[in-house]
């Protein structure tokens, strides 16, 4: 099988905006540290933006960052080794979150081809799948990958905070995209899923607007699964700003804090989840000892090869 060896930094590098509040600022630094790279901004629709992304690259293999993610310079030095086996692959590397330390796709770099995304119908463009109506993570040609590679920041303002914890309390509900019964949910969660989740819902207290994106992750469950809320509007921005321009925009701290507690409650006794409202010197505790011993195992190592390697199956 012969293997083709791809300098990172002979891939086209896309950056893909909406309205992220520091896309400016982070535009900026990209270009000192990329510049090569090219920018997308402003398309409706995760599907669309993507295939936006892919017509902007001139090479078939291309880097995408997110709005709200700033790369690790070493990446960009990085080759990949790219074969048969993985020639039709998307790789999602790892970010490291500001808010609450978790470290998985979410936000995280990824390196995508031109035939799949302009082949794909996902998010507004689903075709009424449950797999593919709020994500792209089903597909079996999408990695996730072990190593991480950028950091991502969700919290410059309380808005966005709270969309992102709510965009993740609802997604992670799901089994393979499909909502679950109450009665279902915790035995039907996916186990690592619902680890980040609780982690979104209690950490994250000690950084600028942290308690807002826990409060989204919690709203963004109990919609989901406590209310008769669809969960499919989460694949629209506009749809998630409405929600919040009704219900919480101007919503003091002091009250959101105590919803967000009221919320944790409901949660805990209906769903049975272990969530904590962890104090600032908390948040800071958890975040200093999570995956204190992580390193780097290659860019093209894949997150379940690690995981069966480690629990033996």
């Amino acid at each position: 099988m012969q293997k083709e060896i791809i300098d990172v930094a002979d891939l086209d590098c896309i950056y893909l905006t909406y309205d992220e509040p520091q896309k400016e600022e982070f535009w900026l630094k990209i270009q000192s540290m990329v510049p090569w790279a090219k920018r997308v901004d402003g398309v409706k629709g995760s599907d669309a933006a993507h295939k936006a992304a892919a017509d902007a690259s001139d090479t078939e293999r291309f880097v995408l960052i997110d709005g709200d993610n700033m790369p690790d310079p070493e990446f960009f030095n990085l080759q990949l080794a790219i074969d048969d086996s993985n020639r039709p692959a998307q790789f999602r590397w790892r970010a490291r979150n500001a808010v609450n330390g978790l470290m998985y796709g979410n936000g995280g770099m990824s390196s995508w081809t031109k035939t799949f995304v302009m082949n794909m119908r996902t998010h507004e463009n689903s075709d009424g799948t449950d797999p593919t109506q709020v994500e792209f993570c089903w597909d079996e040609w999408y990695w996730p990958m072990h190593d991480c590679f950028s950091t991502t920041y969700p919290n410059a303002t309380p808005f966005q905070a709270w969309r992102a914890g709510f965009r993740e309390g609802v997604k992670m509900c799901l089994d393979r995209g499909a909502k679950p019964s109450v009665d279902e949910f915790v035995e039907r969660a996916n186990k690592r899923n619902f680890d980040n989740l609780t982690i979104w819902q209690s950490v994250g207290a000690d950084v600028e607007n942290g308690q807002w994106a826990m409060y989204g992750a919690r709203m963004g469950t109990y919609n989901t699964m406590l209310s008769g809320w669809d969960h499919t509007q989460v694949q629209w921005f506009d749809s998630l700003k409405d929600l919040w321009d009704t219900e919480f925009a101007g919503m003091p701290n002091a009250d959101m804090q105590q919803h967000c507690e009221h919320i944790g409650v409901q949660l805990r006794n209906q769903l049975g989840m272990p969530i904590a409202d962890m104090s600032a010197e908390q948040s800071k505790f958890f975040k200093r000892h999570y995956k204190s011993n992580w390193y780097n195992q290659g860019p093209m190592v894949k997150e379940i090869d690690v995981i069966r390697r480690i629990e033996g199956w």
